[in-house]
């Protein structure tokens, strides 16, 4: 059954994408900021009692970041490059967190004296370096967590500790003349179990507890990350159901004694705001009796779906043209025979599919033009039209 844009979309809306895609050059990402407020709305109807740090990396259109500033929003920036796009748009230090813990020590200078006074950290060099570098500043601990088997992004592993050294790290970071501030976790990009907060919520709760019963720590802050869901072919809860349940184990864990709670959103606010537009470049078939046909597009994993990887994330997929369809397999345009997008699973295109014909991706608006490499093959960054 192909894509409707109404289980996606208002008609209002996606009339008024549509027409301005339609007059573009593919490929091209048309993202509407009216979308992105209604979705940031919503995030913090549903979060009243939290603090919003928007995850940059997700999409650092400036015209974004002027909707957050003027919201009264913050933001958690990975690199240096971030912050100056972010201190452009009038926006302090004391608005921004440097949430990368993989971090050079002259950048962690340079976030210093530009004001920033909040780091996330989950190792000892690089706590080291923070109250070398960033003396005085709050600190808080990433933890590992569970949820890499439900997430479709996984961010585990690569960052975060075990307990005993966020424990170690915590201590550690008041005897440098730190502030240990709190603790953080994530449990996946495009988490589908919302389970995985309730587990990495109590597990906090006990590094809080401990740190304040045998080393006299009192933590202020527990940062929840980010995680809630996009709008992709398979269909997650809605928002409003994460916060009633990831409100409903803080207050089972926590109840009166409360921290500050800090959320890192960036795919949920961004990713149903944009539709991505390419053009088919050649159907083919591999031999006369193939069963599937290849639809290469002018768009791939180096052109901004690097979340095609592993067939990770699956963007729900609109054409105009109906009748007759079959399973294919979606290619890219590069010379690189990685540059598949989908081949286990099948998206049913018609069969009268042609070169020059448009694919709408919906629910693009995040991690594609940040993902987009520079010129591999030539082929310049993914160009973003914001209305």
């Amino acid at each position: 059954m192909l894509t409707q844009p109404e289980a996606y979309y208002d008609q209002a809306t996606f009339d008024r994408i549509k027409k301005v895609a339609d007059q573009l050059e593919t490929p091209v990402v048309v993202f509407d900021t009216a979308t992105f407020t209604s979705q940031l709305d919503q995030l913090i109807k549903s979060f009243p009692y939290a603090k919003t740090y928007y995850a940059v990396k997700a999409n650092p259109a400036p015209e974004l970041l002027a909707i957050l500033r003027d919201r009264d929003c913050n933001f958690d920036v990975a690199s240096r490059y971030e912050l100056d796009k972010v201190m452009e748009m009038g926006v302090g230090g004391d608005r921004i967190s440097f949430g990368n813990t993989i971090k050079k020590s002259r950048d962690i200078s340079y976030f210093f004296e530009k004001g920033v006074s909040l780091y996330a950290t989950d190792s000892e060099a690089d706590l080291r370096n923070i109250a070398k570098f960033a003396p005085g500043s709050r600190v808080f601990v990433r933890i590992l967590t569970e949820g890499s088997q439900t997430a479709d992004w996984p961010l585990s592993r690569k960052f975060g500790c075990h307990v005993d050294m966020a424990l170690d790290l915590c201590i550690m970071a008041r005897d440098l003349g730190l502030v240990p501030y709190g603790i953080s976790f994530h449990v996946g990009s495009q988490q589908r179990d919302i389970g995985a907060w309730d587990s990495a919520i109590a597990k906090v709760k006990g590094i809080f507890e401990r740190l304040k019963e045998e080393d006299g720590i009192k933590l202020q802050m527990l940062n929840l990350g980010g995680g809630f869901p996009a709008n992709y072919v398979s269909r997650t809860n809605t928002l409003e159901v994460y916060a009633q349940e990831i409100t409903r184990y803080l207050e089972e864990d926590f109840g009166d004694d409360m921290p500050k709670i800090i959320l890192e959103p960036g795919r949920s606010l961004a990713a149903n705001a944009g539709i991505l537009v390419s053009e088919v470049v050649l159907v083919s078939r591999k031999n006369r009796t193939g069963l599937h046909r290849w639809v290469y597009t002018d768009i791939g994993k180096f052109g901004g779906f690097i979340e095609t990887l592993d067939e990770a994330i699956k963007y729900p997929l609109y054409v105009e043209k109906d009748g007759e369809c079959e399973g294919v397999i979606i290619a890219g345009p590069t010379c690189d025979s990685a540059d598949i997008l989908y081949e286990q699973y099948k998206y049913e295109l018609p069969l009268s599919l042609a070169e020059g014909d448009r694919l709408y991706w919906f629910s693009t608006g995040a991690y594609t033009t940040t993902y987009s490499a520079i010129e591999f093959n030539g082929f310049p960054p993914l160009k973003t039209i914001c209305i």
